[in-house]
């Protein structure tokens, strides 16, 4: 709506009149062509991610950026394709300022027009460092259609007066929504009770959902078996499978071609630092605990195997620094991706020494070894906290609940959307 306004009001102010429909149908099929190319932009940029809207302050900076992005974007499409018969230099320099400050105020006030300012009343029940989470995290973005006036942490159950800590407090604060974990052992003593509360119009969501879908990540600590044997299949999904396989086949392709490019280039600067070789093999622990192995650009001094890389004493190089940030030291893994023992898209493949530690000190480690792993996944683009030299127990746990999450929803649709992050976390510098 933002885009098309702005179209609109660029013809206005280009020709100083209303514009007419002879006007705009020269100019609408161009600029909804390139209008697709800027949605793919502002996706990776993060503009529809679900926390924008606490990044108020950030978003004049953000949108600034990405219309640099969509600029030249906008100079190649219409200067590079002949086809449309127009090259608006005036219009897009006009639209490109119009645009700009249209999607700044759509983004800074549409909230006010669109979003009730009375959010639902609700309540939370259940314990540990996950409620505490999802309480800071709802009640601190108003993106959420309900507010959390209260939290009952279920681990003092025994004490509970559940007439006036429930009951009239859901009547009090006219709660409409009650939030609960009820995989926990204790809650079961209160589920009779809060069955009655289904005839007040409450509505009960379980906690383990509202959590993924607030955080895209699996609570390690709110599953037990139940939840795998309810949630995790190794069940081949035939249609998804061949599409992955396909997916992978086609972009390796283009990705390859840039490989070619800029490995003769890289092998010059990493000869001339250290003088060691350039590329190295790992194995790695692949689909149903298979042994694969797979090729890298040298990063760091030398290259661990077996055990010893539990307390690895190799430092990163300064040209692997550089090579890790743009992931170019994975590009000969592409190899690999056309073999079939990774796919583009999947968990991490780690190496055998660590898998052993992690299996005996993280619960249900091997369940990442359902799938086939990938060279980027959704722990590589979320987790902040990436596990690097060495075993890290307490990272690989929470990197574990992005990869649960993963397994969990696995589909063609989140593939893509992990393959765009990725291509921001690479422009971004931020991959490790």
């Amino acid at each position: 709506m933002a885009l098309y306004f702005s179209l609109w009001l660029t013809l206005a102010i280009r020709h100083f009149e209303i514009p007419d429909g002879g006007k705009l149908e020269a100019h609408l099929q161009s600029f909804t062509i390139l209008f697709v190319f800027w949605f793919l932009v502002f996706y990776i940029a993060g503009l529809y991610d679900k926390h924008t809207t606490l990044l108020k302050k950030q978003i004049p900076v953000i949108i600034f950026n990405t219309q640099l992005i969509n600029s030249g974007i906008a100079i190649l499409f219409f200067y590079l394709i002949p086809y449309f018969g127009i090259t608006p230099k005036t219009t897009l320099f006009i639209f490109l300022l119009v645009s700009f400050v249209n999607i700044i105020i759509w983004r800074r006030y549409s909230l006010m027009l669109f979003d009730s300012p009375n959010r639902q009343s609700a309540l939370l029940i259940g314990s540990g460092t996950e409620m505490d989470e999802l309480k800071r995290e709802v009640n601190g973005n108003p993106r959420y259609g309900i507010y959390f006036v209260s939290s009952l942490d279920v681990s003092n159950i025994a004490n509970l007066d559940f007439q006036k800590e429930i009951v009239e407090r859901v009547y009090a604060e006219r709660i409409t929504t009650i939030v609960v974990d009820t995989k926990h052992s204790e809650v079961s003593q209160i589920l009779p009770k809060l069955y009655n509360l289904i005839f007040s119009r409450v509505r009960f969501v379980d906690m383990h959902r509202v959590y993924e879908d607030v955080f895209d990540r699996i609570p390690l600590s709110l599953v037990e078996y139940s939840w795998f044997l309810e949630n995790i299949s190794a069940t081949r999904k035939f249609a998804y499978e061949f599409m992955k396989r396909l997916m992978d086949i086609v972009l390796t392709f283009p990705i390859a071609i840039f490989a070619v490019v800029i490995i003769p280039i890289v092998y010059i600067f990493v000869r001339r630092e250290d003088g060691g070789p350039m590329f190295i093999t790992q194995e790695r622990i692949g689909k149903n605990n298979r042994l694969i192995r797979i090729y890298k650009i040298r990063t760091m001094t030398g290259s661990d195997s077996g055990d010893e890389v539990l307390s690895s004493k190799q430092v990163v190089t300064k040209v692997g620094e550089v090579l890790r940030r743009f992931r170019i030291d994975e590009l000969p893994q592409l190899w690999n991706v056309f073999r079939g023992d990774i796919s583009l898209i999947g968990p991490r493949p780690e190496l055998p020494a660590m898998v052993r530690q992690y299996e005996k000190e993280v619960p249900f480690y091997n369940i990442r070894h359902l799938i086939k792993p990938g060279l980027s996944g959704w722990a590589q683009i979320y987790h902040e906290n990436h596990p690097h030299h060495g075993a890290n127990v307490g990272a690989t746990k929470e990197k574990l609940s992005y990869d649960l999450f993963y397994i969990k929803n696995r589909s063609i649709a989140l593939d893509l959307k992990i393959a765009l992050k990725t291509v921001k976390t690479i422009l971004t510098r931020s991959g490790k």
